[in-house]
């Protein structure tokens, strides 16, 4: 098949080209601005997806298969740096789309998130809830869905969003695994927690969302839907430090940071679980529960793992 993985040299997506690069053809778009190519199986475009001119030199296979993984994936720099978060997250996305459009793609799966519900009251929270984000990430990302579904009515493309609960594991360089780790290494005496440390959310390992990515990009055979990616179960902030402490041996002491009733930023969500049953009723079931993948991911980064689930 013939794959075209728009965010290719950046964490999730590195991730999926590994695991599609052999026995596919592969072409990465990627401007390389946080991300390393590395797969030589790949072809790599450079190319800036934020640059409505710069995608008019872009040709594609016709027909192919469009992931869309793109993004600024820092939600607290998106209530900063908001017009430069919505030039990745929003222009991009319509790029993307209109690439889509002009090669005839036959499916564009688009990594959305599930902050796009904030602060949800009904938890598990399924894909039927209303969506209120609380960050402009989460809005910008709603953004992307709409416009994903306007393409798939207008033009008859094939299309799913996926949310995606917290994705971790081996080579992730941004989230509260590694900001801990760096935080520890700096200090071992000492670790600052922001907000409460009772945060809870749902961990979903690198491969489960792969699993997640290649079934529903096979399976797509409808106009735009969306759908839940996310572990079982959820994990406090408090236990994933202890997981991390034990790990690199260290008892240094908490010092929270809670001035925002809780939240460890703004825009920072509290509660996060996903109902992932629509999902699982397409043959997808998690690996891991949220524990497991923290300790999975936690071993990946202590031994330099470059491979998903690999010490």
């Amino acid at each position: 098949m013939d794959y075209v993985i728009t965010g290719g040299a950046g964490y999730i997506g590195g991730h999926i080209v590994d695991s599609l690069a052999e026995g596919n053809n592969v072409t990465v778009i990627d401007d390389l601005s946080s991300g390393h190519h590395t797969n030589p199986n790949a072809t790599l475009l450079k190319v800036d997806l934020s640059n409505g001119k710069a995608i008019d030199e872009v040709r594609l296979e016709r027909g192919c298969t469009m992931l869309h993984l793109a993004a600024n994936p820092n939600v607290r720099t998106s209530m900063l740096d908001v017009r430069r978060h919505f030039e990745q997250d929003v222009t991009g996305t319509l790029n993307a789309l209109e690439l889509a459009r002009r090669h005839d793609a036959s499916k564009f799966v688009f990594a959305s998130s599930s902050v796009v519900y904030g602060e949800a009251r009904k938890v598990p929270t399924p894909e039927k809830y209303r969506t209120k984000p609380v960050s402009n990430y989460g809005l910008f990302k709603l953004f992307g869905e709409e416009l994903v579904e306007r393409y798939s009515t207008d033009y008859g493309i094939k299309a799913v969003s996926l949310r995606l609960a917290n994705v971790i594991g081996g080579r992730t360089s941004h989230g509260i695994i590694p900001d801990f780790m760096e935080k520890l290494r700096s200090n071992p005496a000492r670790l600052e927690i922001l907000g409460d440390g009772k945060q809870r959310k749902s961990y979903v390992y690198i491969n489960d969302v792969i699993h997640a990515v290649t079934l529903l990009s096979g399976k797509t055979r409808m106009r735009h839907t969306r759908v839940n990616v996310g572990s079982d179960d959820s994990i406090s902030v408090d236990e994933i430090a202890e997981i991390i402490c034990k790990k690199m041996g260290l008892s240094p002491e908490y010092a929270y940071k809670n001035n925002l009733n809780g939240r460890g930023w703004k825009g920072d969500v509290r509660v996060m679980l996903l109902d992932n049953k629509k999902l699982r009723g397409l043959g997808w079931s998690p690996e891991k529960s949220s524990r497991e993948a923290v300790e999975t991911a936690v071993n990946d980064l202590l031994h330099g793992s470059t491979i998903a689930g690999k010490q």
